[in-house]
């Protein structure tokens, strides 16, 4: 969706900004990697190790923006060697718990967990950074409701140590916050701000809640209040700017407005940090999140061109995929699964990988790609109904429907016309080369089940009822009538339009046909089977069992 499409490439043109002397105390780096100044938290935090390398805890900051940063093998190492200055470290414990937790070591993850909260004795220091361990590693930008009972536990007791530490109360409150708790969550930013006034990062954080509560208002006002506090506070302009997207999003008349506003906000916040690659990284973020994949696909064409951070294919994949730019999506999707590490691999890798072959007809590598993506997130069931969609269109209709019932089985998105493409699929493997009755009753048992669903009857559903019953009745020496009832439901359904397509007067003459057989050799009605065979010539000339019919009979009863 295109959300963003006035972003102005002036942003893209802001040169890097900030003091050549910075301050060298540890509360300003500190500051800095609230203000998500990155490379300045890091200039003064590598200046820091060396001009106070018996101190712990500067090492263990600066591991914590290699962290912030996605690069956990930097982090691990400064970590290291916070531990080797000070083998009890419990924060740089801390920190290689939370590098481990990222990249997916969970077993890893909680030894060093464990130790950070032994070594941490009554300090609530480590417990606030093992609590936002377990924040770090969301699937979908979801944190699992186990991790964050983890995180929301660990906090506790680190409130119980220490109630007026800040950094466990935004920690606490960003915890409840991931599982829209968002009572307990304001609750723990109020004693926060209640101990400390000026938290800018807490009046941001009160806006993120009413901003999924779609109450923007109410977010503005809070993102006002963080920078009447710190007017150079620039997390508060992206929140700012990403809310704009949200409220055009949910108002359409408000979107030409609100992306104006976003752009404004964003280029703000660029403004306000160090405009290092990190942050041009985090405004492709941005363009992910509003849907603006032209500008996107531009920003991540020029880091290519000096970035060596894999990432860049990542997002030039997404843009191009969604930008139809399949030759593109392709290279840099193969670029960044096999040169990317595995741990750093998701789900929606695969998912846009995999749609950009099936579009580019590289339908088996394609079906490869999004199972992929569903084996690394079970969520991601919706997968099945594409490789459903392209196994169809390969005539494996066989495995088109395996596809879709597991898309119905592990999908809460299903909806009817899904089943009937799964019976479709099923009643076609049948009917092509595979006379499997079994294949006939999963195809049955779908239609079955719209029957039932549907508040009308569905002529299409009826009219593939008719035909599975017609090919369980295969013996036409002995014609069982299965399909009667079915063809019968289907004319009377068609009967009562008023105006027929031509495929519908094909369907309906098919359905006359199947009578006018059933009475002249089942029921030996003759003129029944005249009646019906009538019907079919009038609504379909061209119908070759009423042609066939009265070729036999010499033409008898033509016109009535």
């Amino acid at each position: 969706m295109k959300m963003i499409s006035k972003i102005s490439k002036l942003i893209l043109a802001l040169v890097c900004v900030g003091s050549s002397v910075f301050a060298q105390s540890l509360e300003d780096a500190r500051k800095a990697i609230d203000a998500e100044q990155y490379q300045k938290a890091k200039s003064m935090l590598k200046n820091l190790t060396v001009t106070q390398s018996t101190k712990d805890e500067n090492f263990f900051y600066l591991g914590w923006v290699y962290v912030l940063q996605d690069y956990t093998d930097s982090a691990k190492t400064v970590f290291n060697k916070g531990i080797a200055v000070n083998p009890k470290s419990a924060l740089n414990y801390a920190g290689l718990g939370v590098a481990a937790f990222v990249d997916k070591d969970r077993a890893t993850a909680t030894n060093n967990f464990n130790q950070a909260t032994t070594l941490a004795g009554k300090n609530s220091k480590p417990y606030a950074y093992v609590g936002r361990g377990y924040l770090a590693a969301p699937i979908n930008d979801r944190v699992a409701p186990a991790d964050a009972e983890a995180a929301i536990a660990i906090l506790s007791k680190a409130k119980a140590l220490n109630p007026k530490d800040v950094d466990v109360l935004l920690a606490l409150g960003d915890a409840y916050r991931t599982q829209s708790k968002n009572t307990e969550a304001l609750s723990n930013y109020q004693a926060a701000l209640s101990i400390d006034p000026k938290l800018a990062g807490a009046k941001v954080a009160t806006g993120v809640i009413w901003k999924f509560a779609n109450n923007f208002e109410m977010s503005e006002t809070e993102f006002k209040a963080a920078l009447a506090i710190d007017p150079n506070y620039g997390p508060a302009y992206r929140e700012w700017a990403e809310t704009d997207v949200r409220w055009a999003l949910s108002d359409p008349k408000m979107a030409s407005v609100k992306v104006k506003e976003a752009t404004d906000q964003y280029r703000k916040y660029l403004a306000l940090t160090d405009m290092s690659e990190e942050s041009q990284l985090r405004y492709a973020d941005f363009l992910v999140y509003s849907g603006d994949w032209k500008t996107l696909q531009t920003v991540a064409t020029e880091l290519a061109k000096t970035s060596k951070n894999l990432k860049v294919q990542r997002y030039l994949m997404y843009s191009s995929t969604e930008n139809k730019d399949y030759p593109a999506a392709i290279a840099a999707g193969n670029t960044w699964i096999t040169k990317a590490e595995p741990k750093r691999i998701i789900a929606r890798d695969y998912l846009y990988l995999g749609r950009a072959q099936i579009a580019s007809a590289q339908d088996s590598l394609g079906i490869g790609s999004l199972q992929k993506a569903y084996a690394l997130d079970t969520t991601q069931a919706d997968v099945y109904s594409e490789i459903g969609k392209s196994l169809f269109a390969q005539k494996k209709y066989e495995k088109a429907g395996d596809a879709y019932r597991t898309y119905l089985s592990k999908s809460h998105k299903g909806t009817l016309n899904d089943y009937l493409r799964e019976g479709m699929s099923y009643y076609f493997a049948f009917d092509t080369n595979k006379p499997d009755t079994t294949l006939l009753t999963k195809a049955d048992s779908a239609f079955s089940y719209i029957s039932q669903k549907a508040t009308t009857p569905v002529a299409p559903v009826i009219l593939y009822r008719a035909y599975v019953a017609d090919s369980k009745d295969a013996d036409r020496n002995n014609i069982k009538g299965l399909a009667k009832p079915y063809y019968e439901q289907y004319i009377q359904v068609i009967g009562a339009k008023t105006s027929l397509t031509d495929s519908e007067k094909k369907t309906l003459a098919a359905a006359y046909a199947y009578l006018g057989t059933y009475y002249e050799y089942k029921e030996k009605d003759d003129a029944k089977a005249a009646q019906n065979f009538t019907k079919a010539r009038e609504t379909d000339p061209t119908n070759k069992q009423a042609v066939s019919y009265f070729s036999r009979k010499g033409g008898a009863s033509k016109g009535k």
